[in-house]
């Protein structure tokens, strides 16, 4: 599901005159790559201003023959977008050098003119159908595109970013072939959506001061906004939204289908940890010597660096109540709850008994509160607001489905709220 964050929610950084601005992806490995981050694949991507301008904006309109699309299309020098209408009526839209923008392309391929080269993870909760494997192996087919989306970010203030769906291959060309969806404008150009789509959510509010999610959007391959379709790879596109428009803002959501990002703004991201600040707040935790409340042995989060290898001094929790233990192999009660799930005996709560893992991506969090709650059923912890403003939005899983998730793994919310509040016993001496 998540790649990052944004939210594989793979991790992105994007672009804000020079300063570091985010795209995260959501994944499963809490922070980074199950590999390492590596080159153009990787779980943060920043963008910054190029040192010399590569962005391209529409230009010269051709109707030719379809048989004639190829030699039309053999000056790997000029970007062009081909709209293929009927077997013998093709639109080829060339597109000229723009100097007030850098674009930067993100995509499924590992050639050059990818940026942010981005996979679905294996066993992701939000695919489609279709991953690759951690070894980089293709497993089954994956339904994120090989040039998925590019973002054309101005170089001048206010350096406003804008989405389009698909980028640009290795000639300079997309290729909307004749069962993609297709239509002229009204004012007699032409546009398009891809075959899995791009669907964008921007924040209802201000995302980290209202989080609260807005309506998911497709959009088209010139930048506009429409409704979405009935399925995922409808032929029949969804209705124009007017009012809206293809500009990221602090907390956009990009789906590509296989992978969800998350849009960060150097303003966004001041009111996040550091991963600095992320391991202070783990020190924080385990210098208060929680306990097990019926052991008695203290325990400790393991250190960010050793995330996802459980520790014998793990914190645990039952996840329908919130009472932290230290791991123990009893409790079960098979005529309860489903199998697996155990009694609280604090409580006598019966549910899910899972570690418990600092989220160590500070870019996902919506402030730099105290990690006091968890999300639920996987146990990654965080604050309260970034609990709630997560276990509000609505992410894209297979042709028409939506579930919230945790932005750290991609693991579907549980329970009323899909977060509980973490009840620690201090030190008895």
């Amino acid at each position: 599901m998540f790649v990052f964050l944004l939210m594989n929610y793979l991790n992105l950084s994007l672009y804000s005159h020079y300063s570091e601005v985010q795209f995260f992806i959501f994944h499963r490995h809490n922070g980074s790559l199950a590999n390492g981050d590596k080159g153009r694949r990787r779980s943060r991507l920043a963008l910054y201003k190029r040192p010399k301008a590569n962005g391209v904006k529409p230009d010269v309109i051709h109707n030719v023959s379809t048989p004639l699309v190829s030699k039309a299309l053999s000056n790997k020098s000029q970007h062009s977008i081909s709209y293929t209408l009927s077997r013998s009526h093709s639109v080829i839209v060339e597109y000229t050098h723009d100097t007030n923008t850098d674009m930067f392309q993100i995509g499924r391929s590992t050639e050059s003119m990818i940026d942010f080269v981005v996979t679905d993870t294996a066993g992701s909760s939000g695919q489609v159908g279709g991953a690759v494997g951690e070894g980089g192996g293709q497993s089954v087919q994956s339904t994120i595109s090989r040039y998925a989306c590019r973002i054309m970010c101005e170089r001048s203030a206010p350096y406003t970013a804008r989405i389009y769906a698909a980028g640009f291959d290795s000639s300079k060309n997309i290729f909307l072939g004749e069962r993609a969806a297709k239509w002229r404008t009204s004012d007699g150009l032409m546009d398009g959506l891809t075959t899995n789509g791009v669907l964008v959510m921007h924040p209802a509010g201000e995302f980290v001061s209202e989080p609260a999610p807005g309506v998911w959007r497709e959009i088209s391959v010139c930048g506009n906004v429409f409704a979405l379709r009935e399925t995922r790879s409808a032929q029949q596109r969804g209705k124009l939204v007017e009012n809206e428009s293809n500009t990221l803002q602090d907390g956009s959501l990009i789906d590509l289908c296989g992978a969800t990002l998350l849009w960060r703004t150097p303003t966004g991201l001041r009111h996040t940890p550091t991963l600095k600040q992320l391991e202070c707040l783990r020190q924080e935790l385990n210098a208060a010597r929680p306990q097990c409340p019926v052991g008695f042995n203290t325990l400790a989060f393991p250190s960010l660096a050793q995330r996802e290898i459980v520790d014998k001094k793990q914190p645990w929790v039952y996840v329908n109540c919130g009472h932290v233990h230290g791991y123990h192999n009893w409790g079960y009660r098979k005529e309860k709850g489903p199998p697996g799930e155990r009694e609280c005996p604090m409580c006598r709560r019966v549910g899910p008994y899972v570690p418990l893992w600092l989220g160590c991506e500070g870019g996902l969090y919506l402030d730099a509160g105290p990690p006091t709650h968890a999300f639920c059923p996987c146990g990654h912890v965080c604050s309260e607001k970034t609990v709630a403003g997560w276990s509000q939005i609505p992410l894209p899983h297979g042709t028409h489905a939506f579930h919230a998730a945790c932005p750290f793994c991609g693991t579907w919310l549980t329970g009323e709220q899909g977060h509980i509040k973490l009840i620690f016993q201090g030190p008895v001496d």
